[in-house]
């Protein structure tokens, strides 16, 4: 090692979901999977169901952003924000920044 001290900034939030077309508590996971991963792959970004699982059409994620910069990850996870808001079949109703 260089001796070098690294620090890495991680930015974590909940995003709440209300999926108005979800039938069952079963069917709400199966409607952001898809928007879900490719925010994940895209912006590299850990994301999972957070709570709320046992309320109907209602459905909570975790997500967290990990950099060496925090303008960077700040700029990660408002992006990634607006990427679930535009993509997901769901309507986003908060998001709880440093919530996890």
């Amino acid at each position: 090692m260089d001796g070098v001290v690294r620090v890495m900034t991680t930015l974590p939030a909940k995003l709440t979901f209300h999926i108005p077309h979800a039938l069952a508590a079963k069917r709400q996971t199966a409607d952001l999977p898809q928007s879900a991963g490719k925010a994940r792959h895209t912006f590299n970004a850990s994301i999972a169901e957070a709570d709320m699982r046992d309320a109907h059409k209602t459905l909570a994620l975790g997500v967290a952003v990990v950099s060496g910069e925090v303008s960077h990850a700040r700029n990660m996870l408002d992006e990634m924000i607006r990427f679930m808001e535009g993509h997901a079949d769901a309507e986003l109703q908060s998001v709880e920044e440093g919530t996890l």
